[in-house]
Formats: structure tokens, sequence, C-alpha cells
């Protein structure tokens, strides 16, 4: 490797032999004559390539050697021919074997850093290639300066396979460096966002509401999908996918599946797309008002239920609602699942069209026959039924009837003779009892029915009984206050004090149930179905017309002695 006998050996024209300093002092000049320095670059020439090496003379005594993979990028065959000019890193003069210590890549690690500094400032992109993988991320080289690239700057969305990307250029941005540390981290996905950007700002700008374009879905999500019209993405709204109802995009669409898409809305500012899809076909509530007429009866599927009631699709894009109220003429405050499911093909009818909000009103119950009608033309008001208590309340019964509808008696129609408080005791759930319809009201669907009724108004067996009237009644039981009677089906009750006009002669004990007594009417009440009975005053009234009949004041008799008459009087015409 050493120069050619011509250019080593110097003229012998002047014999020198100098001293060790005098060499130094000569070798140090000699350095400083040609500006070669250690750990500066250097610019050196190829004189050859020898098998794995390529041989360089930067203008020393010796020519240096550098391996040629210092001479290519990562992935690549090396470039570099003998005659080529080259950058090189002076690290030593000479070593032991008395060669100079030359690095590509040390030239070219200052070279990039210097180019890196600048590029780093200007904030313009570097190119590199990714050759290896570290914790975290890979290894970028920036032409010979070594750079991190995090995982997740890798590309805009997660990568899982980084395969097609090694060994070969790709544009960066650094995002960050240290030459001291010799630390540069950089930064992929900064440059495919700004391309993206670029290619987003000229393609909104082109794009106008109602245009029709093709776009790719990239995502989808429970509100829509996104589709990519080539380099900038759209959202396709659930709502505008299709006039029907659809719960979920992936009913329709599939990652990767080509679409045609209307535009709907652009914000240039947000850059913000809206796409639709249902937009390019007609509009099915045009004319939905003639298509589907008030009280005019259709088929429909059940779609989705909902608390407040269950929509049907009459036709595709065309929905009503039924709402909870207008499901069943009986089943009240029942969640409409109970009612019907979902998919479920169901006749209903159109209770009212209203094609500006995009909104039908459909009733269920009212295609099937309403069991209060039927009810009322099978039971007219005075019928007798019988039916099963189905609940006690504190103001009556309610009984089930046909149908599945019941009627409820009040607790004033439960007993003739007792407080309804008190009859009410006597009945429990489940009970079969029977009853007069007493009234029918369709519209507000309800029933009044009487339980009392069924046995007759014990008020009309008295006849026409009148305040004043002597009754002949039957005594049902004995108290220490009075004595119930019964006068034909009704019952009174006669108190202590009306039991005699003699104070001895008030004695409950004196009568037995089942004796037959006459009494006098002392008062009439047919609103309160109540009648009063007093033997005291039937013995007054008694005296009195003793007295009218038998008494005068010329005839001597005393008052005992009408009385007697008038008694015996009485007797002979009950013997009679």
């Amino acid at each position: 490797m050493a120069r050619s006998a011509a250019a080593r050996v110097a003229p012998k024209e002047t014999i020198f032999n100098p001293s060790k300093e005098d060499f130094e002092a000569l070798l140090e000049e000699s350095y400083k004559t040609h500006g070669l320095q250690e750990g500066n670059v250097v610019t050196g020439l190829v004189i050859a390539i020898e098998k794995e090496f390529a041989i360089i003379d930067v203008g020393l005594k010796t020519e240096g050697k550098i391996a040629l993979k210092e001479f290519a990028l990562a992935g690549q065959a090396p470039k570099i021919a003998v005659g080529d000019s080259v950058e090189v890193f002076l690290d030593r003069v000479e070593n032991a074997l008395g060669e100079a210590v030359l690095s590509r890549d040390k030239a070219r690690r200052e070279e990039s850093w210097t180019r890196l500094e600048r590029a780093s400032e200007d904030k313009s992109r570097v190119t590199g290639v990714i050759f290896g993988r570290v914790k975290g991320g890979f290894t970028v080289d920036l032409d010979g300066a070594v750079a991190f690239l995090p995982g997740s700057q890798v590309d805009i969305r997660p990568v899982r396979d980084a395969g097609p990307l090694m060994n070969k250029p790709e544009p960066f941005l650094i995002l960050k460096m240290d030459k001291r540390r010799g630390n540069i981290v950089v930064s992929r996905r900064a440059v495919l966002e700004e391309s993206r950007a670029e290619q987003r700002n000229e393609l909104v700008a082109n794009l106008k509401e109602g245009q029709v374009i093709e776009g790719v879905v990239k995502n989808i999500t429970d509100y829509g999908a996104f589709v990519d019209l080539g380099g900038v993405d759209g959202l396709l709204h659930v709502t505008d996918i299709a006039w029907r109802r659809v719960n979920h995009p992936s009913e329709v669409l599939s990652i990767g599946q080509s679409v045609k898409v209307q535009v709907v809305k652009v914000n240039p500012e947000t850059q913000r797309i809206s796409l639709g899809m249902k937009q390019l076909e007609a509009d099915p509530w045009d004319g939905v008002a003639t298509k589907y007429p008030m009280q005019g009866k259709f088929k429909g599927r059940v779609t989705n239920i909902t608390d407040y009631g269950a929509f049907v699709e009459l036709e595709p894009g065309v929905e009503g609602l039924v709402h909870v109220s207008e499901m069943s003429w009986v089943k009240k405050n029942v969640h409409p699942g109970k009612i019907i499911s979902t998919s479920q093909e169901v006749e209903v009818m159109v209770l009212e069209v209203d094609a500006g909000k995009r909104r039908i009103s459909l009733g269920l119950k009212q295609t099937l026959e309403n069991p209060w009608h039927g009810f009322a033309a099978k039971h007219p008001v005075g019928t007798l039924i019988e039916g099963e208590i189905k609940n006690i309340t504190e103001f009556g019964l309610f009984i089930g009837l046909d149908g599945e509808i019941d009627g409820m008696a009040h607790l004033s129609d439960l007993d003739w003779n007792e407080p309804g408080e008190e009859a009410i005791k006597k009945h429990k759930k489940g009970d079969r009892v029977k009853a007069i319809v007493i009234d029918i009201d369709v519209d507000k669907e309800r029933i009044a029915l009487g339980l009392k009724q069924v046995t007759g108004d014990p008020m009309e067996s008295l006849g026409p009984v009148k305040k004043g009237d002597i009754v002949t009644c039957t005594v049902t039981e004995v108290t220490d206050s009075g004595i119930e009677v019964a006068v034909g089906e009704l019952k009174a009750f006669i108190r202590k004090n009306e039991l005699s006009r003699d104070r001895a002669e008030q004695r409950p004990d004196r009568y037995a149930v089942g004796d037959k007594i006459d009494v006098r009417v002392t008062n009439v009440d047919k609103a309160a179905r109540k009648i009063a009975l007093s033997i005291k005053a039937r013995e007054i009234a008694e005296e009195k017309d003793a007295v009218a009949q038998y008494g005068s004041s010329d005839s001597g008799a005393s008052l005992g002695d009408i009385l007697g008459a008038a008694l015996r009087k009485k007797a002979e015409k009950t013997d009679e």
C-alpha cells in the first residue's frame, strides 16, 4: 500500500539527517501545509477496490482503507468506483501498520448532523431508511446518523406489520435532536399527516354539496361509517344510510366495501364532510298521505320496541309509531314488548299522518274488535252477569267480565242494608259473584255493576207505605239498646225509648225473635233507603183515636173506660 518508488524517494541532491525534534517539526509543518488534521472530514480519492475494502488516498504518506459496507445505505449495495472523490473522516494519520485510519460512516455522520440540524430548524423533511427494531420502535439511518422512530410515529394508524417499510427510503420529520448525546427522534406519521392535510385541503376545496362520488368504507361505528374519498374521510351517518330504519351500520355496510355516496354537507373550516346514501334513492315519504289515508288498515313489520310504543315499518323507509295507549283495548300500563315482538307482522290502522314531520301515528287495537262494544251488545243495562273478583279497592270491587274487561261495583251498590265499608269485608279476591249491569260507557271504557240489585230493592217490598201508616213487622234481633225488625225485605231498628209510651215498659227483653208486632211509620227516606218505626208512636196515636171516637165531655166516662172500650173493639176485630 506504499506509494510508488518515484513518489516515495526524494531526489538525492542533498543528504539530510534530521534529529527527532526536527522530524516532528517537519511532520507537523507537513500537516499544516496539507490541512490534514485528525478528527476532521477530508476529501479523498478512490485509487483501488480490493475485496471488501476501498483504498483511499487523502494526500498522506500512506493510503487508508474503508470497508465497502460503509458506502452503502441500509439494505442496499455499495455505490463506489475507482476514481470517485469521497468525503472521509481522518481518525488517525497513521496506525501501527503505517496506514491512515479513515471512516466513511463518521464522515457521513458529521455531514448528516450538519444537514439534519439545518432540516430541524427549517422543519423540512429528511430521507432515511428503517433498518432495525428496538424496544418501543425502530432505528432509522439518516445517511450516516442513526435516529429513533417511536412505534406511535410510524403511521397515522397502528401498524401491525412494519416489514414492507423496512430497508427502503422514506421521508421523515425530525421531532427532537441532541448532538451532544447523539440522540435523534424522527416521525414518519407527521409527514403522512402533512401530506394527507394537503390532499384533504385540495379535495375538500373541490367537493360540492350534492356531488356524487365513489368511496371505500374505512371504519364502522355505532353511529355511522367513515368513507375514504381518496385521501379524505367523510362520515356517513347511520340515519343517512337508508330511508328505512338501520339499527347498526354493519347491517348494511362492511369494511372495504365500495359505495356510491352523495356529499350532503361540507364545512371548509373544520373540513368535516357529511355523506349520504339514501339521498341517491327516491324519498318514500313523497305522497305518503295519499298512499296511507286516515282510517286505512295496512300490514307492517315491527322494527323496534320502546317503553312508549312500537315502530312498525309499512314499507322500506316509512315507519309509523303505535303508541302504547293504542296497542290493546284491555291491557293497560303493560310494556309493549309483552303485547308484540320485534319482526312480527301486524295489521295496523292509520290514525294520523304528518308528512312534513315524517310521522305516522298508528293503532293496533283499532284493527281488533272493541270488547266494550261487544259487551254492551251482549249484556245491556239490567242484565244479570257472573264474574270473578279481580281486585278489591277502597271504593269498590273490580269484577272480571267477558272479553278480558273489568266492571266495577261501587261500595254503595254492594248491600241494601249495610254500609259499603262493612259490606265489602264480606268479599275476597277470587270469589265469584253475581251482579246487575247498571251502566255502560263505551267511550270511557267503564262498566258499572251492582251486587245489591240482584235481590231487588227492599223499599219496593213495602208497597205504598207512608208516614203515619201502621205496619206489622217481625222481630229479627234483640239487643240492649232496642230491637231489629223486618218489614217485608227491609230491616229497621226500633230504639229502646220507642218500645212503649210507658217508661216502665220500654224493655227490649219483652220481645223475642219471631214476634209479630204492630208499629207506626214515623218517617220514610227513600233516598237513604231507611224507614223509622215506633211502638210508642202507635200507642199515642191509638189513644188519640180512642179519645176522639169514644170520649165526650158529658158522657161521664173516664179515660180508662175509653181506652178499655177501644182495646176491646180492636180485639174483637182481630178475633173476627
